[in-house]
Formats: structure tokens, C-alpha cells, sequence
């Protein structure tokens, strides 16, 4: 009998391959340019190399010769409870940073593919792979503050509600929940002020090719949310779906 062929896709940590992970930085091109500009998310996305370099995943195809995918993880304390779950993506990664309890789960904090290579089935495997290294550090669940795919065709809906929306087969109505969903995956609960960033008018201009000339509220491109514009500061607070997955 012929042995099963080896996967195409080798996965790699960045403790494991730094050279790759150098090689990654060029996947962080994949998010708006506006969602670069989180007010907190330096301070926690800065501390992943090289204090949890053991937690962040590379994924390279031998048969493209490639690095194609990378996911990014941090490490926090939660007693499992929705009590204790930090309340939203920010708030995860600086309890990660400041919390003096060792830590008990991971929570992804990206998963990116390179752009000529999404909608094959690569996301899917980031998560995996995620699940993978908080099996073998002992950390468990794997939580994440799912960035919505197909909320910025729906900005004016509360996540509150887009949270509910299902296809006919009960899978969630979004691409990137429904992923999550197959891979069995639940909703542990919406989250409507997840991700803060508030900058100059100029600055949202700039970012998102869109003039705001007053006050007021504003949809722009790419934005899950509106853009709250007061006294020339734009202030956003992008939403998450917390969902989890067992180890």
C-alpha cells in the first residue's frame, strides 16, 4: 500500500522559522489602512516577539515555495466565565500585558493570508494551527475577537444583531464566523466596543480617501461601524464577535 502523501503546507512557529517571520511582515498589509491605527494596539501587538514567539504561526507551501499565511496569538489569564472575558480585543491584549496571573488561554489576534491566495481554504488552517500551539503550551480554549468579514456592507446594524443572522443550512450569514463555525466554533458573545482608534479629521482622511467636513457621523469605506466626528477628532470603536473553539 502507498503511503498517504505529506501535506503541502508545512506549519511553522516563530520561534521555530524567525527568518520566516521576518519574511510575514508583509501580510500585516492585508487590513485596512485606518485599522493600522489603533490608540492600544501597539502595545500589546509589540510584545508577541520575542516573549511569545512559541505562539505565533507561519504557514508555508512547499510546493509554491512560499510563506502564505501567518496568525497571530497572545496568551492571557481568563477564569472561562463571561464574566471575566475581557471586553474586547483591546482590553484582551492589555490584561495580556499587565496581568501578573499566569496565563490559562490563547486568543488569536490575526489570521492573515496573502492576498492572491485567500478563499482557498488557508484560513481555516491558521486556526488550526492556533489550536495546535495552545494544545502543546498547555493553554486552552483558543478564543478570538472575530473581525466580522462582511460587516462593512452592513455598518448601521448593531453587532448585536448581525451576530444573529443566519443562512438557511443555521450557519452564521458571516464568511469569517462561518469559518470559525465549521471548525466548531461557538459565540461566547458580541462585542460592540472592541477595537479603539481616535485620530486627528486629517488622519481618517487620509486612511479611508473620504473627506468628513463636519460633525456628525459618517460611514466610510471598510469601516464596520461610523465614524463619530466631533470638534475635528474622529473617533471609532470597530466591533468584534468573541467565539471560542476547545483544545
Amino acid at each position: 500500500m502507498e503511503s498517504a502523501p505529506e501535506p503541502a503546507i508545512n506549519m511553522f512557529t516563530a520561534d521555530e522559522r524567525p527568518d520566516l517571520w521576518e519574511q510575514s511582515r508583509s501580510l500585516g498589509d492585508v487590513w485596512p489602512e485606518y485599522n493600522r491605527h489603533g490608540n492600544h494596539t501597539a502595545a500589546y501587538f509589540s510584545v508577541l516577539l520575542p516573549r511569545f514567539a512559541h505562539l505565533q504561526v507561519l504557514l508555508y507551501d512547499r510546493v509554491l515555495e512560499r510563506l502564505v499565511a501567518r496568525g497571530r496569538t497572545i496568551p492571557f489569564h481568563w477564569d472561562g466565565s463571561l464574566q471575566d472575558l475581557p471586553r474586547g480585543i483591546d482590553a484582551l491584549g492589555l490584561r495580556a500585558l499587565d496581568d501578573p496571573r499566569p496565563p490559562t488561554a490563547l486568543s488569536a489576534l490575526a489570521a492573515e493570508v496573502a492576498p492572491d491566495l485567500q478563499g482557498r481554504g488557508l484560513s481555516s488552517l491558521v486556526v488550526q494551527a492556533m489550536t495546535s500551539v495552545a494544545r502543546r503550551a498547555g493553554l486552552g480554549p483558543l478564543v478570538a475577537p472575530v473581525r466580522p468579514s462582511w460587516k462593512d456592507r452592513y455598518p448601521l446594524a448593531a453587532i448585536e444583531r448581525y451576530v444573529t443572522w443566519r443562512r438557511s443550512d443555521g450557519l452564521p450569514f458571516d464568511p469569517w464566523m462561518r469559518v470559525h463555525a465549521r471548525l466548531g466554533a461557538g459565540v461566547l458573545r458580541p462585542e460592540p466596543r472592541s477595537l479603539w482608534i481616535e485620530a486627528p479629521v486629517a488622519d481618517w482622511e487620509q486612511w479611508t480617501n473620504t473627506a468628513f467636513p463636519r460633525d456628525g457621523e459618517y460611514v466610510f469605506p471598510e469601516g464596520l461601524a461610523p465614524l463619530c466626528v466631533r470638534s475635528g477628532v474622529g473617533s471609532y470603536w470597530e466591533p468584534n464577535v468573541w467565539m471560542v473553539h476547545k483544545v
